[in-house]
């Protein structure tokens, strides 16, 4: 069985990236946004957000 990256549909606060990345690496979603926010300050995480919008699936 094969694990795939998914977009969350109950761990989401603007588009479930940061609850899919953190259910597919089994770590608390809190963590991934705080580095996302980091990220996003030194200015290619809004870049990477957006891209996983378009490029990652909404979980089925």
């Amino acid at each position: 069985m094969s694990k795939k990256l998914y977009r969350s549909k109950s761990d989401q606060k603007l588009a479930g990236i940061c609850g899919g990345i953190a259910e597919y690496f089994h770590i608390d979603s809190t963590l991934v946004r705080v580095i996302m926010a980091l990220a996003a300050c030194m200015g290619w995480g809004i870049v990477f957000y957006i891209i996983c919008i378009f490029v990652i699936p909404l979980e089925p």
